[in-house]
């Protein structure tokens, strides 16, 4: 392939994606009790298989975790009770940051000291979350979640990244918590020195997308990004890096308590983190042909998508 038709080809697989998670909706936004009835047990895991193969597939080339792709529309357009949704949709967003973890940690690119203060915070409000989430009526939690996807695509869609940052001065919790060091970029090739600001802020953000997590059952990648980045100065590579292994402990500290509660089921959980599994190996391969912000666009329009009818849904206007 050409690096003339590439443009072309990561057009067509973007609209090849979309058209195929379409398909794959449909069958579940057309169907009654009675059509529910009439699938056998192995259908929708089936399904649901396929649609997280290919959610898969979109996430890595757009920079967002699964999590937040998988519960909007899986809660939208599946017949599964949303705390099962949601005790799925952490191990789904724990899993991928497992994945990535070691290597991350191995390169450099993941800071102990600068994530684990943040991680901290945030295992103790999703914890949190989690337990509010589970005793408040699903109605009330669909509402919410589609109030909060919406808020995302409006993050998403607005959201600026900064490479390197701009840092005059450490503030006194960053030099206290030791939330500095270096990493070798290999773009530039020079060894990068870095340091970070506005601490305090951004552990009280933390706490709030700690909660979030919790409550929706979403990994918090597409926020813990830019608090990192954008609010307290960590160079763009260390915010991805270290995110990843945030979300490893916030999530794994939500998943407890709905491991516990007994809203996770193994016959909706694991064809979920299978596909997206799967389906994120094709998409860090299609990195060099899929043009990343065409991805990111679909991926907004996604999640605009389900957090309408999560909104409606909860409301009672879309059953």
């Amino acid at each position: 392939m050409t690096a003339r038709s590439c443009p072309a080809a990561g057009r067509s697989a973007v609209l090849l994606v979309g058209a195929l998670l379409a398909l794959a909706a449909a069958p579940a936004m057309a169907a009654d009790a009675a059509a529910v009835s009439a699938m056998p047990w192995w259908g929708w895991p089936l399904a649901l298989f396929v649609v997280c193969f290919l959610l898969g597939i979109v996430a890595v080339p757009a920079g967002v975790g699964g999590g937040v792709l998988f519960v909007p529309i899986v809660a939208g357009f599946f017949p599964f009770h949303l705390d099962f949704v949601r005790g799925a949709g952490l191990l789904v967003a724990l899993a991928s940051a497992l994945a990535a973890g070691p290597a991350l940690l191995r390169s450099g690119l993941a800071n102990l000291r600068l994530a684990l203060p943040l991680a901290l915070i945030g295992s103790a409000s999703s914890t949190l979350g989690a337990m509010m989430g589970l005793a408040l009526p699903a109605d009330t939690v669909q509402t919410a979640l589609g109030l909060t996807i919406l808020g995302i695509v409006g993050v998403m869609a607005t959201a600026k990244k900064s490479e390197f940052p701009q840092v005059a001065a450490p503030d006194r919790w960053g030099v206290l918590l030791g939330m500095r060091g270096s990493f070798a970029d290999a773009a530039s090739g020079r060894e990068i020195d870095w340091q970070v600001h506005r601490t305090p802020v951004g552990l009280g953000l933390f706490f709030i997308i700690g909660f979030l997590a919790g409550m929706f059952g979403m990994g918090a990648g597409w926020a813990n990004v830019p608090a990192l980045n954008l609010v307290m100065g960590a160079p763009l590579k260390i915010a991805a890096g270290s995110s990843s292994f945030i979300l490893s402990l916030v999530d794994s500290s939500a998943a407890w308590i709905y491991l516990n509660k007994g809203a996770v089921l193994p016959i909706i959980a694991v064809p979920a983190v299978v596909g997206m599994m799967l389906g994120a190996r094709i998409g860090a391969r299609l990195l060099t042909v899929l043009k990343a912000s065409v991805v990111r666009r679909l991926v907004i329009g996604l999640l605009l998508f389900a957090g309408l009818r999560a909104l409606l849904k909860g409301l009672g206007i879309w059953a």
